[in-house]
């Protein structure tokens, strides 16, 4: 015998839309995959965060992603541990449009620091979103965690900025870090102006052997002169000026004698000793620059093509 299932008429019609509803949002969710990440989940303040974007279009056709309105196409959503929103410093961000053809893939490497007040310490919430207007849908990344922290103060020193430069006549902290990372303990140099609230680098220049303490001086023009143990036998020379520009990376082998840093008869500081390392290649690039933390927010994201 069977049993026939009787729904009432408004209830016949408010179950089909439940169910069209439900398939209607697994396939728009399949349109578009965000996914975000980080080298690493441990961060010190100030320092460069930066979230690798993946936007990949499922949706079988082109797809132009485009502001409209308040809504932007691709923003993050910052949480603190206690559930307060990160709100951007800029809100009021443009972003260009970009055309996503079927089956691509939009990578942006974007860092966080300029665009997100993340200077206090603790655990943050971070998703990646994407807006696509022709459907009026957001599209969300899962959440990934990062932290930061603060490092040990090995140096620190507080200098005039020279008339002739940018900012001539106001102050600058220079603080040298070392921050223990899960696989090393890196060195950190930060230059900051704390009277009008600007960071001009929280750099991360290498490994730091606890063993070996980095030399640190400051030129006539009180730019940045650091040399640092990174091995047995290699050492790593930095110069950085008071806006944070790296202006010189070398390497330096310690197998004749140990290099050390002097200032010359004119009062420039020099590595003196060791052997320069000089790459095979003589059109190779220098080891590379950290990245900067700079004065300003930047546009988010930047205009790479898609893969």
């Amino acid at each position: 015998m069977r049993t026939a299932l009787f729904f009432p008429r408004g209830a016949f019609w408010a179950v089909l839309l439940l169910v069209m509803t439900v398939g209607l949002a697994h396939r728009v969710a399949a349109q578009v995959r965000v996914d975000i990440g980080f080298k690493r989940a441990l961060y010190i303040r100030y320092e460069p965060v930066i979230a690798m974007v993946t936007i990949r279009n499922l949706s079988g056709r082109e797809m132009e992603l485009r502001d409209e309105g308040n809504r932007k196409w691709f923003s993050f959503q910052i949480e603190t541990a206690d559930g307060r929103l990160v709100p951007p410093r800029n809100p009021d961000y443009q972003l260009a449009p970009v055309q996503v053809g079927a089956g691509q893939t939009l990578t942006r490497a974007i860092n966080l620091t300029p665009l997100y007040p993340l200077g206090e310490y603790g655990i943050y919430r971070v998703k990646g979103i994407v807006y696509v207007a022709d459907i009026n849908q957001y599209f969300s990344s899962s959440i990934l965690n990062l932290e930061i922290t603060e490092g040990r103060i090995l140096w620190q020193q507080t200098v005039g900025v020279p008339e002739t430069d940018t900012g001539g006549g106001t102050q600058r902290v220079v603080t040298l870090l070392a921050h223990r990372l899960p696989n090393n303990t890196q060195l950190y140099l930060r230059i900051e102006d704390e009277e009008h609230g600007r960071v001009f680098c929280t750099h991360q220049l290498g490994k730091f052997l606890s063993f070996r303490q980095p030399e640190i001086e400051l030129d006539a023009s009180n730019d940045v002169h650091i040399l640092q143990s990174i091995s047995a036998v290699e050492y790593l020379y930095s110069h950085v000026s008071l806006s944070g520009e790296v202006l010189e990376r070398k390497l330096y082998d310690s197998l004749k004698t140990k290099p050390s840093l002097r200032r010359d008869t004119n009062g420039n500081i020099v590595v003196a000793g060791g052997i320069e390392q000089k790459p095979r290649d003589p059109s190779a690039p220098p080891p590379e620059a950290p990245p900067s933390v700079g004065e300003r927010p930047v546009p988010l994201p930047d205009t790479a093509q898609p893969e």
